[in-house]
């Protein structure tokens, strides 16, 4: 599956816009650990490994680098088996210690109290971020990357609709690089990850 997502950053009252009429679906904490090579091999390509509350997952860019801020597709790698053949890892040992055999360590540790709902065929996720960071994701899921032009569109008219300000906004991780790790978000600027 294919999720495209805009990020927003909403005032109290665009929340409770978004929320009127949407089905709460659950509630967690999820305890997110990003990983890379040393010279970002991996987010340079706006590829994102990380270990989630102890599995790992990695988000497999699908857009175009240089995209606008905001607007993204990932093709999502939950199991091992599709991790292990992406980044061309052996099958030797267990995932993480193949992971840190092929030169793979942690760069930032997040943890992210969510809420989910749904709403209008829109998924919608409610981030408080353990740095401070509040934002919101309206996402849909793709078959194919082909519908991504025409579901971003849907996700910009819904924001619309409610009022929502649609001023591009950064993503947990981003903003994350960009307070606590200004040298690997300037590298992904430099890279065409992060358009400023």
């Amino acid at each position: 599956m294919i999720e495209v997502e805009k990020k927003f950053l909403l005032t109290i009252t665009q929340e409770h816009l978004l929320l009127e009429g949407a089905t709460f679906l659950k509630e967690k904490t999820n305890e997110d650990v990003y990983f890379d090579t040393e010279d970002f091999a991996l987010t340079r390509q706006d590829h994102w490994l990380r270990n989630r509350s102890g599995r790992y997952e990695l988000k497999r860019r699908v857009h175009a680098l240089g995209h606008k801020m905001g607007g993204t597709a990932y093709d999502e790698l939950e199991t091992d088996e599709k991790i292990r053949t992406f980044l061309h890892l052996a099958t030797d040992a267990s995932l993480e210690e193949d992971l840190r055999l092929a030169g793979y360590k942690p760069f930032a540790n997040i943890i992210t109290h969510r809420r989910q709902y749904e709403r209008d065929g829109f998924h919608i996720d409610l981030d408080a971020c353990d740095f401070g960071y509040q934002i919101a994701e309206i996402e849909l899921m793709l078959e194919t990357a082909d519908e991504r032009e025409s579901a971003l569109a849907r996700i910009d008219a819904f924001a619309l609709q409610l009022g929502l300000d649609t001023t591009p906004t950064r993503g947990k991780i981003i903003e994350y690089l960009h307070r606590f790790k200004p040298e690997h978000f300037e590298i992904l600027v430099s890279a065409g990850v992060i358009r400023v």
